[in-house]
């Protein structure tokens, strides 16, 4: 079949990159336009333009996807189907052009974990279980009718980084199962489970990034988990009159009273303890603010006076 992909970040290209070497077409690619960014201010283009670009697929980047000339060049296209992974709100003039449909490709059991950050709040919550779904695009978000879906587990202390890359792959080969199966017209699309109280995951801000050192231990250490590498799960400490943030991308926990302020910290030349609800948490990878990240036997070398850190 004749595809139009739309799609950004490395996740996206992993799948363009499957179906480029499927039995279809790749026609054109739409995404982002190209960013300045850092203190040069370089001129960036997205993992699936440098994909599309290397392998001579024609490239769209509009500024608005209502723009009445970028429709009508995908119409001259005479696409079967659009496939979207990791792009953004459509329009219904847009999405309704292949004659197909169009589909997107979500990193999550869906009805769950609808919105941005799936693969965060699968592990934040613990979940023994995640997967991908693909499903046809339709006005709602990530409401559509399914037409695949495939489990997989969520390994013991793995983190969001390490199973994005795992789904990205899963959801690569998903993606090709889906266009094999809507060319065959052996697929059939069905509704969405209803749900009285779907596990949402909202789009993360920084403010949703702090550790809450008032909960569980269990509970602290699947958010530090959930949040690494990226966005990173943070808390600010006291050093002397300065407070600094102090990222946390992996630690380890054990479950004993304490009689400690909840909240408060031991720290020496050899350990690192952080008092949650229940037990301690020990940070083993971290990065303070202005630092780069480093292992904990480096952290606390870094310091001399072990008096003066104190929890903000």
């Amino acid at each position: 079949m004749k595809v139009v992909f739309l799609g950004t970040p490395e996740f996206a290209k992993t799948s363009l990159e499957a179906i480029h070497n499927s039995n279809h077409e790749v026609v054109a690619v739409v995404t982002v336009a190209d960013k300045a960014s850092g203190r040069g201010q370089k001129i960036n283009q997205s993992p699936v333009k440098i994909f599309a670009v290397d392998h001579n697929i024609p490239v769209f980047q509009p500024e608005k996807l209502r723009n009445p000339e970028f429709l009508e060049e995908l119409r001259k296209l005479n696409a079967d189907v659009f496939v979207v992974v990791a792009f953004r709100m459509m329009p219904k003039i847009l999405f309704e052009i292949p004659s197909k449909g169009t589909f997107n490709l979500h990193a999550s059991l869906l009805p769950d974990y609808r919105g941005a950050a799936p693969i965060n709040y699968a592990v934040i919550n613990g979940e023994a279980k995640t997967g991908a779904t693909t499903f046809f695009i339709n006005e709602k978000i990530d409401e559509g009718n399914i037409l695949l879906q495939e489990e997989m587990d969520i390994l013991p202390n793995e983190n969001a980084g390490s199973l994005h890359d795992r789904l990205m792959n899963m959801g690569a080969n998903l993606v090709v199962k889906t266009l094999d199966g809507l060319s065959e017209s052996s697929i059939e699309e069905k509704p969405q489970p209803e749900v009285k109280h779907p596990k949402n995951a909202y789009k993360i801000f920084k403010e949703n990034t702090k550790i809450e050192w008032s909960k569980s231990s269990k509970e602290v250490h699947q958010f530090i988990l959930g949040m690494s590498p990226y966005p990173t799960a943070f808390t600010t400490l006291k050093i002397g009159s300065e407070e600094k943030g102090l990222k946390i991308f992996t630690g380890k926990f054990e479950i004993q009273p304490h009689g400690k302020p909840i909240g408060s910290l031991d720290i020496s030349k050899n350990t690192f303890k952080i008092y949650t609800a229940d037990g301690i948490y020990y940070p083993l990878e971290l990065q303070l603010e202005g630092k780069k990240r480093m292992d904990i036997k480096d952290f606390l070398n870094g310091f001399r006076n072990f008096e003066e850190i104190q929890m903000a």
